[in-house]
């Protein structure tokens, strides 16, 4: 049983206030998973630049110096802001594979989150509101936003076992369920030349979508292809730089409700994560039908 969030803003001016109301939105999903949590921010691309969200257990040694060691390996212009165990890099957008890559090398222990120009994900053991606040979400602005709170029921409790998962530029997923066929797919994506960090189920179903999207697929058509081609029981809410998607398995008994106004789509696992929401009260909400692939694109 874990907790899920998403929402997805058509009123600009309801920007400033995505990490607030995402983060009250999975506050109020505690009960539903204990063990760890995480939230992804879509914010507006800056121009040229693009963003490397990292992880580090020890943040104060990996990260002094990072910025200046950084810029000397790759000499090119890098800022770096500081947040509790994450910190957020920003370089040329032309240096992604790069700057990756030197981050691997000057500092092994670091773990990379998300990468992208609008992405950034922020997750951690513990509970929701220790993590948002960890962070300072609240403040965040942005257009979308996905966010989890995990009971751990495939894997260990610990932060790379924490949702959402990215595994490509400004993708992530969180997943209520299990899946039961993700060995032999992850066995059929490394094939493909994916690579995995964890043995969460999640990881794999994110890793689908990515290498489905990489042949050309917009993401509403590679949820579809996740319908027949992931077993299990299973939730997903997605996130691209511009989309925003839902699908449930064919059976769908893990709970959701969506919830549609002039002004945003939302999700929860529940209802009460909705209820706080500006106009909720003359939304349309429903029910996402098994098998059935909802997707909102910019």
């Amino acid at each position: 049983m874990c907790g899920i969030v998403g929402l997805f803003l058509k009123d600009k001016s309801l920007e400033p206030e995505l990490g607030s109301l995402l983060s009250s939105m999975l506050v109020t999903m505690t009960d539903r998973g204990p063990d760890s949590a995480g939230i992804a921010i879509y914010g507006a691309s800056s121009g040229s630049d693009t963003k490397i969200t990292i992880q580090s257990a020890k943040p104060k040694k990996d990260f002094a110096d990072l910025g200046a060691d950084l810029r000397k390996a790759l000499d090119a212009p890098i800022s770096i802001e500081i947040k509790s165990t994450h910190a957020v890099i920003t370089l040329p957008r032309d240096m992604l594979d790069e700057g990756r890559a030197a981050i691997a090398e000057l500092r092994p222990d670091v773990r990379i989150m998300s990468s992208g120009d609008a992405i950034e994900i922020y997750k951690e053991t513990g509970l929701p509101k220790d993590v948002v606040s960890r962070f300072a979400v609240n403040s965040m602005s942005g257009t979308h936003g996905i966010g989890h709170t995990r009971m751990a029921t495939e894997s260990a409790v610990t932060t790379l076992g924490a949702h959402p998962f990215s595994t490509g530029s400004d993708q992530c997923l969180v997943h209520n369920g299990s899946l039961s066929n993700h060995n032999n797919l992850r066995r059929e994506l490394k094939r493909e030349g994916m690579t995995f960090e964890t043995e969460n189920d999640t990881e794999v179903a994110a890793a689908y979508l990515t290498a489905e999207m990489a042949k050309g697929k917009n993401l509403g058509q590679a949820l579809e292809g996740a319908v027949n081609d992931l077993d299990g029981f299973f939730t997903f809410v997605v996130g691209t730089k511009s989309g925003f998607g839902v699908v449930r398995d064919a059976i769908a008994c893990k709970p959701a409700v969506m919830a549609e106004t002039d002004q945003y789509v939302a999700f929860g696992s529940e209802y009460r994560a909705l209820v706080n929401l500006p106009g909720i009260e003359d939304a349309r909400v429903w029910e996402p039908e098994p098998a059935t692939v909802y997707f909102w694109e910019r």
